[in-house]
């Protein structure tokens, strides 16, 4: 029974949830089902601690775009004359040196038509069969001006510890995961 609930939490964690959209759900359920049964092991702790430690990076990621962007939304940035160095160290303060000092954090800030255009950036990276490294035309920074639609965007690549077999959360070819943050507002009439 306890190989069970863990089964099913471990499926309800990695298959449930947006943030782990890229990850290998068929084989996710392969192994849940095949741990249900007692043909394999139940995830070490190292695996649960692997998932726990991404899942607050990517909270952490989240909130800390949520906090950088409001001085974005509320006009201090350009007041400010802000640049994206400006805006990574703002964002920087709010990662408790999670992910080192930030210039690994890749962002971009720009301006949109309306909300319909908001979409996500289909390409950050360019792959091979063995590494990723950061397209360089990726990052900028534009915040606008008042009562623009602005779209802020954040991303980070975590190494993972435990690759395994029948747990493995990479969705990169080097044992990385790509985190992501994003939110799109429209500017204050500052």
């Amino acid at each position: 029974m306890r190989k069970l609930i863990l089964a099913l939490a471990t499926l309800g964690a990695l298959g449930g949830n947006a943030a782990m959209a890229n990850a290998d759900v068929v084989t996710t359920r392969e192994t849940v089902a095949a741990m249900a049964t007692g043909e394999t092991a139940a995830p070490e702790p190292e695996s649960i601690i692997e998932v726990a430690l991404m899942f607050f990076a990517s909270q952490v990621l989240d909130s800390a775009v949520e906090d950088a962007s409001r001085k974005v939304r509320t006009g201090q940035a350009q007041a400010a004359s802000w640049t994206i160095s400006n805006f990574r160290t703002e964002m920087c303060g709010y990662t408790f040196n999670l992910f080192g000092d930030c210039s690994g954090i890749k962002i971009k800030v720009s301006v949109l038509s309306n909300f319909a255009s908001a979409s996500t950036v289909p390409t950050v990276q360019n792959c091979t069969s063995t590494t990723c490294t950061w397209d360089p035309a990726f990052e900028s920074y534009n915040a606008g001006i008042r009562r623009q639609v602005i779209q802020v965007q954040a991303f980070y690549r975590w190494p993972l510890l435990v690759v395994l077999p029948y747990f493995n959360l990479k969705d990169q070819p080097d044992n990385y995961r790509l985190l992501s943050a994003m939110r799109v507002f429209r500017n204050e009439p500052f």
